[in-house]
C-alpha cells in the first residue's frame, strides 16, 4: 500500500485521536470529521483518504474504546506506523481491519507529506520521497487475513455465513 505521510509525536492518546465529547455521534461521516482533532485540529480538513499516519512511542494510549480506530478508519487512514502502540489500541485496529506496523525510527526518518510504501507481509516501510527503507515488524498470516477481510466481523461473517 502507498500513501502520503502524516506525522504525530509520542503518547498520542485516544482522546487526541477522537475527543470524548463526540462519543454520541453515530454517523461514520460525522465521526470522521473529528479524526485527530485533539492532536491537529486541521487534520480532517487537510487529510486525503489513503494517507498513512507515522507516530512515535505509545500511539493510542489512554481509553480502550474502539472509537479512536473507528474514526481513523472512516477518515480513510490506510495504515498506522509507529515506534510502539498501546496494546488495546493495537488490537482494536486489527479487529477493525486497520493495518498497524511497529517500526522503530520511522518518525525520526520521515517527513510530513512524503510518499510512503508499506509492505504488510514483509514489514518493510519505504519513504518513496527519500529512498529510506526501514524494517518494521511483520504481521502474522492470521492478522493479515483479518486485515484483508476488513476486520474480525467481516471475517466471521464470511467464515460462518451469519449476518
Amino acid at each position: 500500500m502507498r500513501g502520503k505521510i502524516w506525522l504525530f509525536g509520542n503518547n498520542i492518546d485516544t482522546d487526541q485521536i477522537y475527543p470524548g465529547r463526540y462519543l454520541e455521534l453515530v454517523e461514520h461521516s460525522e465521526i470522521a470529521k473529528h479524526a485527530m482533532e485533539g492532536a491537529d485540529p486541521a487534520f480532517s480538513k487537510e487529510f486525503e483518504p489513503g494517507g498513512i499516519l507515522v507516530a512515535g512511542d505509545n500511539f493510542g494510549c489512554g481509553s480502550s474504546r474502539e472509537h479512536a480506530v473507528i474514526t481513523l478508519k472512516n477518515a480513510g487512514v490506510s495504515a498506522i506506523i509507529a515506534n510502539s502502540f498501546a496494546r488495546i489500541f493495537y488490537r482494536n485496529a486489527i479487529n477493525l481491519g486497520v493495518p498497524v506496523i511497529t517500526c522503530e525510527g520511522a518518525l525520526q526518518k520521515m517527513a510530513k507529506g512524503d510518499s510512503v510504501s508499506v509492505d504488510l507481509v514483509g514489514g518493510i516501510v519505504t519513504d518513496l520521497s527519500t529512498g529510506v527503507t526501514l524494517q518494521g515488524d511483520k504481521l502474522s498470516p492470521h492478522v493479515l487475513n483479518i486485515i484483508e477481510k476488513g476486520g474480525v466481523i467481516p471475517l466471521f461473517r464470511e467464515k460462518f455465513g451469519k449476518e
